[in-house]
């Protein structure tokens, strides 16, 4: 699916409305560019609300990921407009507040939350892919330090995922699997890495697809 400008109904000011939230909620944060949403997203989400016993997800939509090229990203409004309409269910919020709070990290934007929401049960959830590099993150360790992670595995990074650098030094605090519905409790450092049915769809293939797609139609 690809959205015309010119469709975009989404109004600037609400890009960067938190979604609503009260005390004691568990949320899961996930993170990413959304260059564009897909089912795999929706696979993801869908799979912590279930394991995780999540109350709800919310979509953070990245103004652009510092360790990647942004020359191919598309607009904020829509990113976020295409991540609606992927979303599907009513647990899963979007949001695009970082651009407003001026968030460029990770780190950043997790501490923003846990100032403004002290008492919500926040889990960052990301896939076996970004576990495998998240060394190379701005301040990971104290991201781990600030909200227990959520390990989605991915087909192809099982192994370079367990194995990584951070997943190593973060050995310690990784939980059973089979305990998984525990985490939003748990005091940080702590980790699961939750297998399942893998998506094989990414970002990147479908940018690649539309290309193609573009080329094929002139």
């Amino acid at each position: 699916m690809k959205l015309s400008p010119s469709r975009f109904r989404i109004r600037p000011s609400s890009l960067a409305r938190l979604p609503r939230v009260a005390p004691g909620m568990r949320i899961g944060l996930y993170g990413g560019s959304f260059n564009p949403a897909h089912a795999g997203h929706r696979h993801v989400s869908l799979m912590a609300l279930k394991r995780l016993r999540l109350d709800r997800i919310w979509w953070i939509v990245t103004p652009g990921n510092p360790l990647k090229d942004t020359g191919e990203l598309a607009t904020t409004a829509m990113r976020v407009e295409e991540a609606q309409a992927v979303a599907g269910d009513p647990r899963i919020d979007v949001t695009a507040f970082e651009e407003e709070i001026g968030a460029r990290y990770t780190v950043d934007t997790l501490s923003y939350l846990k100032r403004r929401y002290p008492n919500v049960r926040f889990v960052w959830i990301m896939g076996a892919d970004n576990l495998a590099s998240f060394h190379r993150w701005r301040g990971w360790r104290r991201i781990a330090r600030m909200m227990p992670i959520a390990i989605i595995d991915r087909p192809g990074w099982t192994l370079k995922a367990v194995r990584s650098r951070s997943a190593t030094a973060l050995s310690g605090a990784r939980i059973n699997e089979a305990d998984a519905l525990a985490l939003p409790d748990l005091k940080p450092p702590a980790w699961a890495f939750l297998h399942g049915p893998r998506s094989h769809l990414s970002s990147t293939l479908l940018r690649r697809l539309r290309r193609t797609s573009s080329v094929g139609g002139r």
